[in-house]
């Protein structure tokens, strides 16, 4: 069931640090979930009811594939599809605390 969901956003700083660490979670799932899984596999979860969403068209427009059924992709544009292919290597993302102390600020980790 949908219930209402509050993230508590109590000020800038806590918004920015709660979007950075929301969008820093969802592109490691995403990484851990190509590495652990078939093509078969992640083209089946983002596929709902056999059709393309209009977000999933456009994709398949800018990979170049001219094809609206999915049941009519081959292997190679299934892999291109459910695929982003992120190198870990040059994500330069990190997770955020949010610290809004001037003493804090001065600490070297490391």
């Amino acid at each position: 069931p949908m219930e209402e969901f509050n993230l508590h956003l109590t000020g800038d700083i806590h918004a920015i640090t709660a979007a950075n660490n929301l969008l820093a979670a969802a592109l490691e799932a995403r990484m851990f979930h190509e590495a652990t899984q078939s093509d078969k596999a992640l083209y089946g979860r983002l596929i709902a009811d056999n059709t393309f969403c209009p977000s999933q068209l456009k994709r398949l427009k800018t990979l170049g594939i001219d094809k609206t059924d999915p049941a009519a992709l081959t292997e190679d544009e299934i892999h291109r599809f459910a695929r982003l292919d992120v190198d870990p290597k040059t994500i330069t993302w990190n997770r955020v605390m949010d610290i809004n102390d001037r003493f804090l600020r001065k600490i070297t980790v490391g």
